[in-house]
């Protein structure tokens, strides 16, 4: 017997760091700051509301991200509700290189799984496929899904990715600058190839992260050792790339969030937030944060409630 499928649900999606310096494209990292995006099944049309980071700025009709998913996963689905409601409650910034597009299409896959009264069981496999088909690659898609960090690649099936226990005490600083810089911009940097010593310092820091990030955090300055992407996107984000290099060189695990401006800081131990905080210039905003471990959360509610 199918469940009775709900008229509203509200998901609420991390915000994510992707690459975390030599694990390009691949490793991911949840983060405590969130969207919470309400889903309710209507008579008929489309309503859009969106407050918070991108409010004004961000459509409010059906070329918005989290509808275009949402309706992506219904077509996969076999499922047309009559109208839809989307209310919007953005906590991550957009454009700066935390998760902001992926964690739009996890939310509006998610929704529509949830909603679809032909679902009895939400499969995580098939949101993660699906997600990335819309994202265009899984490395924020993967710890916005499933929390915590993550590793992810493509298989001959689609989307692939497993999750990772971060160590106890290791931090997430996020040090993010007025500036925007797109991911097709600042993927448009990279060169097509590059030297075999390179491509081989980044297999063995990628391999080090693994194991600094869940069992020795004091390692996670050498394995957060960049050189495929990060110097070769700093002409795109100056300010980013100098800061970069002051907080490296004071001994700090900072690398560039995803695609960038933002910069990521991972403190451990009894490193706070204090220095990285006096490095960072004054018009740059810092966001203490932690690992997100639940990922992706839903929150069913009975027909006329309003979302918390």
């Amino acid at each position: 017997m199918s469940r009775a499928a709900p008229d509203r649900v509200s998901v609420r999606v991390p915000a994510t760091s992707a690459n975390l310096g030599p694990a390009f494209d691949c490793a991911g990292l949840a983060l405590t700051l969130h969207d919470d995006v309400e889903f309710a099944v209507t008579e008929a049309g489309l309503a859009v509301e969106v407050s918070g980071a991108g409010a004004g700025e961000l459509p409010t009709d059906a070329s918005h991200l989290v509808v275009r998913a949402f309706r992506a996963a219904c077509d996969v689905l076999g499922w047309s509700p009559p109208g839809l409601r989307v209310r919007a409650r953005n906590g991550i910034p957009q454009g700066r290189g935390m998760g902001s597009s992926a964690a739009a299409v996890v939310a509006g896959v998610v929704g529509a799984f949830e909603l679809c009264p032909g679902v009895d069981v939400r499969d995580d496999d098939a949101v993660l496929r699906l997600a990335t088909e819309l994202e265009g690659h899984p490395d924020n898609v993967a710890p916005c899904l499933l929390g915590g960090a993550t590793l992810s690649w493509m298989g001959e099936s689609g989307a692939r990715a497993v999750r990772l226990p971060v160590a106890a005490g290791v931090h997430p600083v996020v040090l993010v600058p007025a500036a925007t810089l797109s991911t097709h911009v600042a993927r448009g940097l990279l060169p097509d190839a590059v030297p075999h010593a390179d491509a081989a310092h980044a297999a063995g820091r990628a391999a080090l992260l693994v194991h600094a990030l869940t069992c020795d955090p004091g390692l996670l300055v050498e394995a957060t050792e960049d050189r495929l992407h990060q110097r070769q996107r700093a002409a795109a984000m100056p300010g980013s790339a100098a800061l970069l290099d002051r907080l490296r060189a004071a001994g700090h695990a900072a690398t560039v969030s995803g695609a960038g401006p933002s910069l990521l800081v991972l403190t451990a131990g009894t490193a706070g937030t204090g220095d990285v905080t006096s490095l960072t210039p004054d018009e740059w905003d810092v966001y203490p944060l932690e690992v997100d471990g639940d990922g992706a959360r839903v929150l069913r509610e009975a027909p006329g409630v309003s979302s918390a």
